[in-house]
């Protein structure tokens, strides 16, 4: 399928809206070694448009595995449940760090089902977690809105 056009104004609101973060898994696009993409998180080969509700910032890994998903299976119960919507829902809701703000903990079915779906715990995340931790940069500040 071919990319779809997003308009470069409308690129910005989402980069500035999210805060340079990735919208999945948190990661700050300072420190990525790719770039990150807006992506639409009802997707356009299922009905998505590119409007600013329906568009998320998203580090490649999260953007790559999400591919055209919406949905996933809660790996506590095995049942499909929609994943995680960061226009729809608060972060905090559905996930929360372990002890060591390394990984991601999926609190609700949602949560737990885009955490497996999208590998929000990938070996490198892991690792750039742990050493932005130690020089104070991990874990991001979240807004309650």
């Amino acid at each position: 399928m071919p990319s779809v056009y997003i308009p470069v104004d409308r690129q910005r609101a989402v980069i500035e809206r999210a805060e340079g973060r990735c919208e999945y898994c948190q990661s700050m696009a300072d420190y990525a070694t790719e770039t990150f993409a807006v992506e639409h998180i009802m997707p356009v080969s299922r009905g998505g448009t590119s409007e600013l509700d329906n568009l998320a910032l998203s580090c490649s890994g999260c953007n790559g595995h999400k591919y055209n998903k919406t949905e996933a299976l809660d790996p506590t119960d095995g049942k499909l449940v929609p994943l995680f919507n960061p226009r729809q829902q608060k972060w905090q809701t559905h996930f929360g760090w372990s002890d060591d703000f390394t990984r991601i903990i999926g609190l609700t079915a949602t949560g737990r089902a885009t955490v497996e779906a999208l590998q929000m715990n990938r070996p490198g995340l892991v690792n750039m977690r742990r050493l932005l931790y130690l020089i104070r940069q991990h874990p991001p500040k979240l807004n309650d809105t």
